[in-house]
């Protein structure tokens, strides 16, 4: 029998010390033992009862005890009990529809049975989310939640994270970074080799601020890993405890950043390479054609290693686990499901990012118009000449949009590291016991 809630079925064992047999009506206490004679009658007995005659039993008996099971194959099994709650017989059970030499027969009787109980009970939520398999709305859920639940936390580390990417952003943008090149690509008379030097000074002004950006993702994603972790098990969590919990993996942390920089860069570089030699040998146009493809393959190439090692860093915060091991463990779960977390990852990006712009646009355009030659002048000039009062207005939307756009991503990423854990390794039986849910179990109902 389950003794799961809700899931044993009543009388298909003994309770409150009574035996099976004694379930059913007793039976005369004079009757006789089939497997004797009849005896004849006997004398009254002192102050006793007189004594009938040997009693016959006909062969027609009533049906057995109410919860009997059927003698032999063919009989009709007993009906459902008629005690309060039980309703009318379920389809499939004698004197209901269908029964069970009707067309319905056994299915029927398991379609009543099922329907009378209403079907497992939902899986457990001490948290933001389930504990089953997820679905992508309620992983995108989760992540609004606990932003939503926790937001003081949450919003403390992602401002804080968003401030220092931004400042040396802007520090970059402005002592650093050569801006000119924009002006020499909207120049129609300048030569190959300046719209070369240029190019490559966008591409490597971009990279710098991306990479930066890149940096100030994964930290907030690993503070706020602790965050979103005891979110699930519905407890709450000050900035100092995130921080005392990922204090440790820091430097582990930073370690992981670069070699998977370094891993980018470097299929980067192979996938480039043979175009470059061909055009160093003197073969400009094929050389230039052959780099292009090679550049995009070695970007397919790496955008399938970044997503394979995405979960990497909930893995190195969450187990503790060294560099290589958590990119092991990364690769492992996410193995079999590269289009799902890449689909997944994808579409919070795209969210996070549409709202941040609706943030970031109208500020822009508002640092445009308080620099020198207003917004008319900083279309018109492509953005060649950058002040210092851009910068910073620009920057005060981009940290704006930053808070919204890191708890997104971060919560879904380490909502994905649960939800793999989950459908690889049963981590809601750990979960539940770590939120103290009584009764959870396997069988719950998986998300799409």
């Amino acid at each position: 029998m389950n003794d799961t809630p809700g899931w044993a079925s009543p009388g298909s064992a003994p309770s409150d010390g009574q035996e099976p047999a004694a379930t059913g009506p007793a039976e005369p206490a004079d009757r006789p033992n089939p497997e004797q004679p009849d005896r004849p009658q006997q004398p009254e007995q002192p102050g006793g009862t007189p004594q009938g005659p040997g009693v016959k039993w006909s062969k027609e008996q009533p049906p057995p005890s109410q919860w009997s099971a059927p003698t032999g194959p063919g009989q009709a099994p007993p009906p459902p009990p008629p005690g309060p709650g039980w309703g009318t017989p379920p389809p499939g059970a004698p004197g209901g529809p269908g029964g069970y030499g009707g067309p319905g027969g056994h299915g029927s009787w398991g379609g009543g049975w099922g329907g009378g109980w209403g079907g497992p009970p939902p899986a457990a939520k001490p948290g933001v989310i389930p504990l089953r398999p997820l679905g992508v709305g309620e992983i995108l859920d989760g992540a609004v939640s606990t932003m939503r639940t926790y937001w003081r936390t949450v919003l403390g580390i992602s401002l804080t994270v968003a401030v220092l990417t931004e400042i040396v952003v802007v520090l970059l943008q402005g002592l650093v970074l050569d801006s000119s090149s924009t002006e020499v690509l909207n120049d129609p008379s300048a030569t190959l080799g300046e719209l070369t030097n240029a190019l490559g000074d966008a591409l490597l002004n971009s990279g710098v601020v991306f990479l930066i950006t890149l940096v100030g993702t994964v930290v907030a994603t690993a503070l706020l890993t602790t965050v979103t972790s005891r979110a699930v098990l519905g407890k709450p969590v000050t900035t100092g405890e995130a921080w005392r919990d990922a204090r440790p993996q820091v430097l582990k942390l930073f370690g992981l950043i670069c070699l998977l920089l370094l891993i980018t860069a470097g299929v980067v570089t192979v996938g480039a390479l043979p175009g470059l030699l061909v055009t160093v040998a003197g073969g400009a146009e094929a050389g230039v054609a052959l780099t292009v493809l090679g550049v995009i393959g070695a970007g397919v190439a790496a955008l399938w290693l970044m997503i394979r090692f995405s979960l990497s860093s909930p893995t190195l915060m969450l187990e503790k686990q060294g560099i290589l091991k958590a990119m092991s463990r990364s690769a492992k779960l996410v193995r079999g499901s590269w289009w799902r977390v890449f689909g997944i990852q994808l579409l919070a990006t795209i969210i996070a990012n549409v709202v941040a712009s609706i943030i970031v646009i109208p500020f822009t355009f508002l640092a445009a118009a308080l620099s020198g030659d207003g917004v008319t002048g900083f279309l018109n000039s492509a953005g060649g000449d950058i002040g210092w009062t851009f910068l910073v207005i620009s920057g005060i939307g981009s940290v704006i949009g930053a808070m919204i756009t890191f708890p997104i991503t971060a919560g879904v990423t380490v909502l994905l590291y649960v939800d793999q854990r989950i459908r690889r390794e049963a981590l809601d039986l750990e979960l539940a016991r770590a939120a103290g849910v009584q009764g959870h179990g396997p069988g719950a109902t998986p998300g799409g």
